[in-house]
Order: structure tokens, then C-alpha cells, then sequence
């Protein structure tokens, strides 16, 4: 009986974690979690910066555990593309890459001339830079055969994500899903992406940030 009331225990620590997730999940979305808190720092106007570790220094151990997590949430979908969005998305993407063994594709903010042919475009609004940007993909990298996983490091207006959804739309394409390393839960994305039916996996949800205080809650 000792035994089997240590197991029950052990199983009570996880049916409460969020999303009823396994143990190892767990443990991903707590190593992410307290990375934010302890290098995350928050400021005004709902900006969070996290450039020592994701986005422009990039710890790729803790990646490398994000990585595994997509490939064990898709794990059920047909996955042979990665798509997401210069700059800082494509750290993350191509770690995800190696655990799907799949290509990348990201989508540029502006036409160069190494880039030739027919394109699909859109146009994505950014939160950070309060800009309007024209977003590409040459055709040659997205068809209607692919079933694409869009992979970002942040979601907060949605806006990037429903361009990249645009883009996959115009190729003809199949969305498997939405993984985001971390999303702000207090504004509006998640909710738009979710109610279109969109499967979305954030590996961290915050559910506030006190540029006042630097404190970080994170969605139970």
C-alpha cells in the first residue's frame, strides 16, 4: 500500500499542471518559465525582453528541450515544413527542424535581389517595432503538397502568425499547427488564432507583466 499511495502521489503532482500535460511537458514549460523570470526583463508598454536567451543571444540547450516538445505535440501530424518569420523566429525554427527532420522556410520583411520569381506576399503589423511590414515567400518553397507547422519565439497581437497564415493560404498549403516559445496571454492573439479553430501549443503563456515591479505571472 506504501507503494501505491507514492505513485498516487507522484501522478497528483502533474493533473494539475496546466493543460494536464505530461511530466516531461512539465518540465519544459518550467525550465522556460523560470528562465523568464530570471533573465526576462519587463518593460512599459507590455514589452518583454528576453534577448539575453531567445531572440538575440540564444541559449540553444534550452531550445533544444523547446524543440523536442513541438516534435512531441505535433507528433500526430504530417509535418514537412517549418515556416516562420525573419528575424527572431528563425533561431527556434530550424532547432524544431532538426527534431521534425524537415526544412525551414522563413518569410522575409523585404524583396532583395537574390530573391527572384513569383512570391507569395502579406502584410503583418509589428507590436515591438510599431511598423507595417510586406512579407514574402518565393513560391518556390511553399506548395500546395506541404503541411506546414508555423514556429515563432513571441505572440502578442497575433498579427505575424495571421500573415504567415496568409501566405500559407495563398500556396494552397495545409496548417498542421502554431507552436510559440512564448505567448502573452493578456492580449489578443492567442484568443484570435484559437477561435479559428487553430491548433496552438505555447510553451509559455504570461498571464501579466508589472513593469513597476519587473514581477512575471505565468497562466496556471
Amino acid at each position: 500500500m506504501t507503494g501505491y499511495a507514492t505513485i498516487q502521489i507522484r501522478i497528483s503532482d502533474y493533473i494539475f499542471t496546466r493543460r494536464s500535460r505530461c511530466p516531461a511537458v512539465y518540465k519544459t514549460m518550467k525550465l522556460l518559465e523560470e528562465r523568464i523570470r530570471k533573465d526576462g526583463v519587463v518593460k512599459e508598454g507590455n514589452v518583454l525582453k528576453v534577448d539575453s536567451f531567445l531572440n538575440h543571444q540564444m541559449d540553444v540547450e534550452l531550445f533544444n528541450e523547446m524543440g523536442k516538445e513541438f516534435k512531441r505535440l505535433f507528433a500526430d501530424k504530417p509535418i514537412n515544413k517549418i515556416l516562420t518569420i525573419e528575424a527572431s523566429g528563425i533561431g527556434i525554427a530550424c532547432i524544431v527542424a532538426q527534431s521534425f527532420h524537415v526544412p525551414v522556410v522563413f518569410a522575409k520583411k523585404s524583396q532583395s535581389v537574390n530573391i527572384d520569381g513569383d512570391l507569395y506576399t502579406s502584410k503583418v503589423e509589428s507590436f515591438t517595432h510599431k511598423r507595417v511590414y510586406d512579407i514574402i515567400v518565393s513560391k518556390k518553397f511553399l506548395s500546395a503538397d506541404d503541411h506546414v507547422l508555423i514556429i515563432d519565439d513571441f505572440l502578442a497581437n497575433g498579427c505575424a502568425v495571421m500573415g504567415l497564415i496568409d501566405l500559407i493560404n495563398e500556396a494552397g498549403a495545409t496548417l498542421e499547427g502554431v507552436g510559440i516559445a512564448v505567448e502573452k496571454g493578456f492580449q489578443q492573439g492567442g484568443k484570435l488564432i484559437r477561435e479559428k479553430g487553430i491548433r496552438l501549443e505555447s510553451l509559455a503563456v504570461i498571464e501579466s507583466m508589472d513593469a513597476a515591479t519587473g514581477e512575471i505571472k505565468f497562466r496556471s
